[in-house]
């Protein structure tokens, strides 16, 4: 491993400003992507990001790489990642949900190629909020050890807040939903080598 350079982080006006010459990866899901991305940007799903690190130190190489998520939280750790192997790349500052809030278009695939669905957030939401309940339910019914489900899924968000992360998330992004379907994936990496 290298130094690592600093990470850059761009505020949405840079970025629009800049869109057309930057290398835009976009971290979240395929159903998140699906749901709208930034105009141009390439799906490279965060745990594929080592997988594709050739081809995004070639994209690297011959320009700026903008890294985003929904939130900005994802596409900081894909560049902290990015920068441990010396390849520098920025991230858009609040996300797509930033993007989006300032009035700019997010691009969606043609409705043949979507798999839109639900975000990775809103998913954890869901998620969360069923295994409480269900613990919720058990406890009562069943017997009140079950309580504990509950518990564990709180302290659980607690530790995600504190951390920011989330082990939910990456158990979900696992999901087949969530997953790349291999021809995406491809794609999106001839597209880097081919910038």
């Amino acid at each position: 491993m290298t130094n690592s350079p600093a990470p850059v982080a761009f505020g949405v006006d840079q970025a629009r400003t800049r869109l057309h010459e930057l290398t835009v990866i976009d971290v979240r899901t395929p159903a998140e992507y699906a749901s709208g991305h930034l105009p141009g940007a390439l799906n490279i799903p965060l745990d594929h990001v080592r997988r594709a690190l050739p081809e995004i130190r070639h994209a690297a190489g011959r320009g700026d790489v903008l890294v985003v998520c929904a939130s900005g939280a994802r596409s900081e750790n894909a560049c902290k990642l990015l920068a441990e192997e010396g390849v520098t790349t920025a991230t858009l500052t609040g996300g797509t949900g930033a993007w989006a809030s300032e009035g700019h278009d997010l691009h969606t695939p043609a409705a043949c190629d979507t798999r839109a669905g639900w975000s990775m957030e809103r998913q954890v939401r869901f998620t969360a909020g069923t295994l409480v309940l269900l613990g919720l339910l058990l406890g009562v019914l069943v017997h009140p050890a079950l309580l504990l489900i509950s518990a564990g899924i709180a302290g659980g968000l607690v530790f995600s807040a504190l951390t920011n992360t989330c082990g939910m998330a990456v158990v979900l992004g696992k999901l087949p939903h969530n997953r790349p379907r291999a021809a995406d994936l491809d794609a999106a990496l001839a597209a880097l080598r081919d910038r």
